[in-house]
């Protein structure tokens, strides 16, 4: 589409790199009205620390020139031919690109062409995202500029709603950064062919690959990959953040199975949490605590258990004889747990706890503000940042985020754009994680009516309704 040239600012002293359009397209208008569509994309980008800057626009003879930052680093493409990233320095560069997708994202702006060529490095070796030339501004100013049926994109990292010539969306250009995601991780494409036409087609028809089989990954991510490369765009994460986040959750969850974990048997250990966390995780990233919670509970019944060395110091009071237990959790191939326990009888000193204060009452719950108070651009990244709260069980942080932007984003969801039912899960998630169960299930309700039946909706209606009986009760 264009020629590019390594060049000389004269008056700031620097190097730039100009982007002009090859000459046999210059006569062309349709052409070059994308080419200067890529201009103003680029421009509205400009300013992100991982998205290549835009210093000038122009034209020299009848060719449109576009003036641009010189990244220097090479291409991300190159740098895994040569080798393959180790796990922390891959989700680095995955965290880079995925902040610059999702701020594209809230522009209204999709990228269309996710790959490890597109994504450059500056002297610094800091990740860029570039070549926003056949991204697509999802406003009506583009209607007619793509032709319907048309495929933009690269084979190897093609989504299957574009390989079919659909509409691509901001869960395409999540997906192609998920196909990134598992090269950087194993050193091939999920769908990897001989042709660009047979690995555009398993793109549509074939089933995700296990990453743990071909990289010598935890388990784990798998369930991750199976989200992000899923054929349904509905069912991807819902953002390219969430993605890398989930995808680094795995690896530490399968990073801890395959420790050899010394575990004290106690009934506090044993204890389930009574809400569960925010957003599903995949479907194996809960088997740890799940697993040690279960061979916690089949130690014997025990009311407590010390695990100490030598000889145990003189009891001031022995209140109980109970026993001692060690159970050793080891990981064996493909996620077979191993369970080694010894158990002899000892007699414990039990001191009597400490009366725990009651937790502070959570604050009131207040009905989201009448109006439009910010943006729906604002409102978005504020349903992301309640998001992250969320993760982390601070619901006191996620509630006032998601009380501004539902009104926002009420009446806004569609197929492309899906945060109001995104809200509305986060806003009963954070009256439930703050017990306010009543409160908490019209909003669930809500979330289910606009996207339908999930996981992890079902999850919290039912914790929300069984806290509210509980109360009834």
């Amino acid at each position: 589409m264009g020629d590019i040239f390594l060049a000389h600012d004269g008056q700031l002293g620097r190097k730039v790199a100009v982007k002009v359009l090859a000459e046999r397209f210059a006569s062309d208008l349709s052409v070059r009205e994308r080419f200067k569509r890529e201009a103003l994309t680029a421009a509205r980008l400009s300013g992100h620390p991982h998205i290549v800057t835009i210093f000038d626009v122009g034209e020299w003879n009848d060719r449109p020139f576009i003036v641009m930052e010189y990244l220097a680093g090479g291409t991300l493409g190159e740098r895994i031919r040569k080798d393959t990233a180790r796990p922390s320095q891959a989700f680095d560069w995955l965290e880079g690109a995925a902040e610059a997708l999702d701020a594209a994202h809230r522009e209204g702006i999709v990228h269309r062409d996710v790959k490890p060529a597109n994504l450059i490095f500056d002297a610094r070796g800091e990740l860029n995202v570039v070549d926003f030339g056949i991204a697509r501004v999802l406003d009506q100013t583009t209607v007619g500029m793509t032709l319907p049926g048309t495929i933009l994109g690269t084979s190897g990292y093609l989504s299957p709603e574009q390989a079919n010539g659909a509409e691509a969306t901001a869960a395409s250009d999540i997906y192609g950064l998920g196909v990134v995601a598992f090269e950087l991780l194993t050193g091939s494409r999920p769908f990897e062919r001989a042709s660009a036409t047979a690995e555009a087609a398993a793109h549509i028809h074939e089933p995700v690959p296990s990453a743990a089989e071909r990289g010598d990954l935890p388990e784990e991510v798998d369930g991750v990959f199976d989200r992000a490369l899923a054929k349904d765009p509905a069912e991807r994460h819902t953002s390219a953040s969430e993605l890398v986040q989930d995808l680094r959750t795995a690896m530490e969850a399968g990073e801890q199975m395959t420790r050899m974990i010394a575990l004290p048997a106690t009934a506090a250990t044993a204890t389930a949490p009574t809400v569960p966390p925010a957003y599903e995780r995949s479907r194996r990233s809960w088997m740890l605590p799940a697993l040690v919670g279960l061979l916690l509970l089949g130690g014997g019944g025990v009311a407590a258990a010390v695990l100490t060395g030598g000889d145990d110091p003189p009891p001031v009071e022995t209140r109980v004889v109970t026993k001692r237990v060690r159970s050793v959790v080891t990981e064996t191939a493909r996620g077979q747990v191993s369970v080694q326990t010894e158990t002899r009888t000892v007699a414990t000193t039990v001191e009597e706890p400490a009366e725990e204060p009651p937790p502070p009452s959570p604050p009131p719950a207040t009905p989201p503000p009448d109006g439009g108070a910010v943006s729906v651009g604002r409102a978005i990244s504020m349903t992301d940042q309640a998001t992250s709260h969320l993760r982390q069980g601070n619901y006191t942080a996620a509630l006032p985020l998601v009380q501004q932007a539902l009104p926002a984003l009420s009446g806004t969801y569609s197929s492309s754009n899906r945060y109001e039912a995104y809200a509305n899960y986060n806003y009963g998630a954070s009256l439930l994680g703050l017990g306010r169960c009543d409160e908490a299930i019209p909003y669930l309700e809500r979330s289910e009516a606009l996207q339908g039946q999930r996981s992890e909706i079902t999850r919290d209606k039912k914790a929300a309704k069984d806290c509210a009986k509980g109360k009834d009760d």
